[in-house]
């Protein structure tokens, strides 16, 4: 990390913050249109895209981590720790649909949902990492070693500026709390 200089850092705030200015500027602006503002499109669409490809690279890190799993059934307490790890993420998948479903039925749930999929990014790496520890014996800075904070940080920081999104953004509230709101009530009549 000691060479990661200032310039690394300036273009890493620029990737990131420059698109979370525009999105989060678009999203709190009000249409002229509020009819335009509903549904799938804009910002949204690329959200949708992302949280329907979410529970395909988890899927995708099952398979990456196929060998390693191999590795650790010969080790003393391996199954524990491997069927440790694969109950972790088989509840973080279970709850990447749940909110997928929420999201394309336009549930009223989605925003919650979603937010309790982000704060579950970080809690799953975390009870992960507990669990390979105490289960194997050995150091937390051995299971943390290279790069294994990159992608859960990565994950957590992307997926927190979609939260953001999702909470500022007039086309997420027409498309799931308004809409159902008058769906509810045309139902009731």
């Amino acid at each position: 990390m000691g060479a990661f200089s200032i310039w690394h850092w300036v273009i890493v705030l620029l990737l990131i913050g420059v698109p979370v200015f525009f999105a989060v500027r678009s999203a709190a602006k009000p249409s002229r249109n509020p009819e335009a503002l509903v549904g799938f499109g804009g910002w949204l669409m690329l959200l949708a895209i992302g949280q329907a490809l979410s529970p395909l690279r988890t899927l995708a890190d099952f398979a990456n981590s196929a060998d390693g799993y191999q590795q650790l059934m010969t080790l003393s307490n391996g199954p524990l720790a491997v069927y440790g790890e694969v109950a972790l993420n088989l509840a973080f998948l279970a709850l990447q649909l749940v909110v997928l479903v929420s999201m394309l039925r336009r549930s009223h749930r989605f925003p919650q949902l979603f937010l309790f999929q982000w704060v579950a990014i970080p809690v799953v790496f975390i009870l992960d990492t507990i669990w390979i520890v105490s289960s194997l014996g050995v150091p937390v800075n051995q299971v943390l070693a290279g790069d294994a904070l990159v992608a859960p940080i990565a994950s957590f920081v992307g997926t927190g500026i979609w939260v953001a999104y999702v909470y500022k953004s007039v086309r997420v509230r027409d498309t799931f709390i308004r809409t159902n709101a008058s769906e509810q009530i045309a139902s009731a009549s």
